[in-house]
């Protein structure tokens, strides 16, 4: 049952990264092809660095699943076009849902190999944010995750929710959803009240001529 449930997260969160992919490789006048691989790195970049890391056979390797929930996504792009590639705030919509989602699956895979909850909670940072990450280099844009905006911090707090939820005896299903919900209400509070971190910022005195 709780693998189940795992999957159809993993599965949707697959889908809502796909999406941002595709959505601004459209953005950018990639072809079919290259949106295609734009959104399947994104759903999948992620996830596969956390395998690797874990030891444990790499999830997309195990089911074509993921490949055809991309090209579904792209289906979506193509019939949706003008809505989804218009709209910014779809980006943030579904680069929301997938980071939510993933930090959960990233957390509950590392415990399920019996990894201590540190490691746990650097791994659903890890498949939240780094298929973004590689995103956003491919199609030349400064990454989201190194930007001032809360994204890798509302992935920690997502953790820390989690992990303390999961130390007062609540079930993993309820451990799950408070963090996706942590996750997207400091996303949307970031985006509504303009929430962000400090700059590390360097002006540099120039001498007088």
């Amino acid at each position: 049952m709780e693998s189940t449930f795992l999957f159809i997260i993993e599965a949707i969160g697959t889908f809502a990264f796909a999406i941002s992919g595709i959505r601004l490789a459209a953005y950018k006048n990639f072809d079919l092809f290259g949106a295609y691989t734009i959104g399947l790195v994104t759903a999948i970049g992620g996830g596969t660095l956390r395998d690797l890391l874990l030891d444990i056979p790499v999830f997309w390797m195990q089911t074509w699943v993921y490949l055809a929930i991309t090209g579904a996504a792209l289906g979506i792009v193509i019939v949706f076009r003008k809505l989804l590639i218009s709209m910014n705030r779809m980006l943030f919509i579904f680069d929301t849902i997938g980071l939510a989602l993933f930090v959960v699956i990233g957390i509950q895979k590392t415990l399920a190999v019996d990894y201590p909850m540190w490691v746990a909670m650097i791994m659903g940072m890890i498949t939240g944010a780094f298929g973004g990450v590689l995103r956003d280099i491919l199609i030349n844009e400064e990454p989201l995750f190194f930007r001032k905006d809360i994204y890798a911090t509302a992935c920690l707090a997502g953790g820390l929710a989690y992990w303390g939820s999961n130390m007062l005896g609540w079930s993993d299903v309820t451990s799950q959803s408070i963090c996706a919900v942590i996750v997207i209400t400091l996303r949307i509070g970031a985006l509504r009240y303009n929430w962000s971190l400090p700059q590390l910022r360097y002006t540099p005195n120039h001498p007088e001529k």
